[in-house]
């Protein structure tokens, strides 16, 4: 193993959207699967299994002691020495034993933050077709519930085993050294109880991994209902959703049950164990004193032994239910992770060439902006979005795409980011196809709006930096000014720290699609893609953002996918998509005359 530091969100329309849940099995995890998290902290580790070493020769050294005392008491001799020496035994284990604590709870918090910095950034490169094919919630929740159960993996002593392995292994040895009848006994009565708690533990397993499964569905159903709280609200389904996340609770609810009662049958288990093994060695050890076989001192040793016998052993059953626990949690981290990321397989081209090397503004022999050359692509459910679309977008000029719902438009955009690749045929930035080019290095001269403009909760800065982390404030000020928001800064004292809610609540839908496009603006793109960029606004706001893209298109090339015609009636140029295929080319006034269903849409939007 190897661990790394709706319809497609992506501006697509619901009838563009065809992605579908991928069925995968959660791999079985193995507990040496587990170590990988812990190699980073194997110097503490180290630590931790020394001071238990230390501490298990003071507890070792405690019967021993005491046996003496005994038998010094019945002599008559002083004891003082030995009192001494016993109770700096049983101060030195104390304090080692929580020196060892310490270390084993930084080590086990370490490691949750490990898997939690490792899975979320793992989610955060995997390939788009797969978050959408995915539940939000439950992904969240490998996050955070999955990987705190990685915690009892660490606390529950299995780090422990070098000094737990002392102990039970000189307890052993000096109980058949003091009385080999009553070591027989006890033997007898841990061995069935640890064979019947690795039967039950195999089945805490399976039940634990269940039961995190049904926790995910309940928090990706309360991710679900949380944004669309407003929209619940007003169709009068708060009952409805409210129930249906009871319902996913109640089935949380029982499979956590079901594995707590197995918990519960370790715990008596154990505890039954240990206490017959006691009343056995007090009762028949009594015997054996009182004929003569044994020395008092010598029972009171061995039930010393006994005990710490039991410590281990306790702590065995303890670790053996938490590693259960933990692998059924590590194997649903697993089946994230062992998803490729976004560029694992691609093709990169050998010569390092971007696509940014030319002025984006030039014109001439060097070629178009962006190519499609004969694309089809389909989603994961097959049913084919584009087909055979081929078209070219001239350098430094506006293109728009404009068709029907469904037709492709958004998907367009999509594969020119490369949130998805084309099936068949090429999509070309700059004369390569992107499928060559590093996405990062492609990307890096995109900006790139999608339709909904998706705002961050924080700050009005936050969400501008996120393009231009080292951008100045006056630039901020400035990219907003360009988009008609400034108002939003100076309306609150706060300024550019103007909290924006989750989602940008806190923001009319104009105000999120333009702070969107400010952000875009912010990285200085080559290529500028806008998924529906005037679609929340009124025709005031439309005509103002509609100048502020003019001016941003100064020196670059601009993609504008609109429903709206008088976003992109005065565009170089005009795509007219139909079921998934190119089906006019031109200009505003070149379309009217010659395209019947891109008249069709002027007339509906009164621009004819």
């Amino acid at each position: 193993m190897t661990v790394p530091d709706d319809p497609p969100a992506q501006g697509s329309t619901a009838d563009e959207a065809h992605a579908t849940t991928l069925v995968t099995e959660t791999p079985k995890a193995r507990a040496r699967d587990l170590l990988v998290y812990a190699r980073p902290y194997r110097r503490t580790l180290v630590a931790a299994m020394i001071t238990s070493l230390v501490g298990a020769s003071m507890l070792l050294a405690q019967p021993v002691l005491v046996r003496e005392l005994i038998a010094t008491v019945q002599r008559g001799s002083g004891t003082g020495a030995l009192v001494a020496v016993l109770t700096v035994a049983v101060l030195v284990g104390a304090a080692f034993g929580g020196l060892q604590q310490y270390l084993l709870i930084r080590v086990a918090e370490g490691i949750v933050r490990s898997a939690r910095r490792t899975i979320a950034g793992h989610l955060l490169r995997l390939p788009v077709a797969e978050i959408d094919a995915r539940r939000t919630g439950d992904l969240v929740s490998r996050v955070g519930s999955d990987t705190t159960l990685l915690r009892g993996v660490i606390t529950s002593g299995v780090v422990d085993a070098f000094g737990s392995v002392l102990i039970f292994g000189g307890s052993v040895v000096a109980m058949l050294v003091l009385d080999p009848v009553l070591f027989g006994v006890t033997a007898v009565v841990v061995l069935i109880a640890t064979a019947t708690i690795v039967v039950v533990g195999r089945r805490i397993r399976e039940l634990s991994e269940a039961a995190q499964a049904r926790l995910g569905d309940m928090i990706a159903a309360v991710s679900r209902a949380l944004p669309a709280a407003r929209t619940i609200r007003a169709s009068g389904a708060t009952a409805r959703e409210t129930e249906s996340i009871g319902a996913d609770a109640d089935r949380a609810y029982q499979a956590g049950l079901q594995t707590a009662r197995l918990l519960a049958v370790v715990e008596p288990i154990a505890s039954t164990a240990m206490q017959l093994a006691f009343l056995l060695v007090l009762g028949l050890g009594g015997y054996r004193v009182a004929n003569g076989s044994i020395e008092v001192g010598d029972l009171v040793a061995f039930v010393l032994f006994l005990f710490l016998m039991v410590l281990p052993l306790g702590q065995a059953f303890q670790a053996y239910s938490s590693i259960q626990v933990a692998l059924g949690a590590l194997g649903r981290i697993q089946e994230v992770l062992t998803i490729p990321v976004e560029d694992a397989a691609d093709e990169r081209d050998a010569r390092g060439r971007s696509p940014w090397d030319r002025p984006a503004g030039s014109s001439g022999s060097v070629g178009p902006a962006l190519e499609l050359d004969r694309v089809t692509f389909g989603y994961a459910d097959g049913q084919p979005v584009l087909r055979g679309v081929s078209f070219a977008v001239p350098r430094g000029a506006m293109t728009a795409i404009v068709g029907p719902s469904g037709a492709g438009k958004s998907t367009v955009l999509a594969l020119v980011e490369r949130f998805y690749d084309a099936t068949d045929g090429a999509v070309r930035v700059g004369g390569l196809d992107v499928r060559v080019v590093d996405r990062a290095l492609l990307r890096a001269g995109i900006g790139y709006v999608e339709q909904g403009a998706p705002v961050l909760a924080g700050t009005l800065r936050d969400n501008l930096l996120l393009t231009a982390p080292d951008a100045s404030d006056e630039t901020l000020l400035h990219v907003l000014a360009d988009v008609r928001l400034v108002d939003l800064v100076d309306r609150d004292p706060r300024g550019l720290s103007t909290p924006v809610g989750d989602d940008g609540i806190l923001l009319s839908g104009g105000e999120r699609q333009r702070l969107a496009i400010a952000r875009a603006l912010l990285r200085a793109p080559h290529l500028l893609l806008l998924d529906e960029p005037t679609a929340s606004l009124d025709a005031r706001n439309e005509q103002a953002l509609r100048t502020a893209i003019d001016v941003a298109a100064s020196g670059r090339t601009v993609v504008v996918v609109a429903h709206r015609m008088s976003t992109v009636a005065h565009a170089d140029q005009i795509v007219v998509l139909d079921r998934g295929a190119v089906v006019a080319v031109g200009t505003h006034a070149e379309l009217l005359a010659d395209s019947p269903l891109y008249r069709e849409f002027a007339q509906h939007q009164l621009l004819i």
